[in-house]
């Protein structure tokens, strides 16, 4: 028998759908699955904010 300690001042980290993300983010197709092969179906939200390539609003 094992005794393992409660992870009570753990701090979680939000983790988001990478389908949703890309919707919210108005991705294109192809960024959406660049990164669902990147992270798979679910990633950090810092993970997908630094990794998402999106243009310009400008343009």
């Amino acid at each position: 028998m094992q005794h393992i300690e409660s992870l009570k001042n753990v701090e979680t980290k939000p983790v988001w759908s990478v389908k949703d993300f890309a919707k919210r983010h108005h991705l294109n197709d192809i960024e959406e699955a660049r990164l669902l092969q990147l992270f798979g179906p679910f990633a950090t939200a810092s993970e997908l904010l630094h990794n998402a390539e999106r243009a310009p609003r400008w343009r």
